[in-house]
């Protein structure tokens, strides 16, 4: 399970440190893609294969889920990281992101997420405005704290 904060950089190369928290969990080899909320997810093998079923299992008719399929897959790509503990991000993905030096690596369960700095910070501060009023509507899906 991935969980925490952490303040990274990305240098002119592409290359980030992966939290060495993060590195067991995600192994050597590791898919990210093109993530919601203008992030990038990382998901270890393992997680990625159930994903991918689940991808699969969308109707092909329908053309948001074709939509969706394509804007996941395009984007995604295997990394590995180097005997640093770095990953080197695709330029596709770092423009997605809008990564520029300053990044926050966070946990989220199953995967990791890679953000821009600044975008971060003004989605934690409106998200963290509204957070009652979120966690409010996640009874809909019967989820209780």
């Amino acid at each position: 399970m991935f969980m925490g904060e952490y303040q990274h950089t990305v240098d002119e190369k592409g290359r980030m440190i992966v939290p060495a928290k993060f590195r067991e969990a995600l192994g050597t080899s590791f898919i990210v893609t093109r993530g919601l909320d203008q992030c990038l997810f990382v998901y270890p093998m393992n997680e990625w294969a159930v994903l991918e079923q689940k991808l699969k299992a969308l109707p092909l008719m329908k053309s948001d889920a074709r939509a969706f399929t394509r804007f996941f897959f395009s984007g995604a790509t295997e990394c590995e990281l180097d005997k640093q503990g770095r990953v080197n991000l695709p330029n596709n993905l770092i423009e997605h992101a809008k990564l520029e030096k300053d990044c926050v690596v966070i946990g989220v369960s199953n995967r990791v997420e890679i953000w821009s700095k600044s975008i971060w910070e003004n989605y934690f501060q409106q998200s963290e405005e509204s957070f009652a009023e979120i966690a409010e509507k996640l009874v809909d899906f019967n989820f209780d704290l």
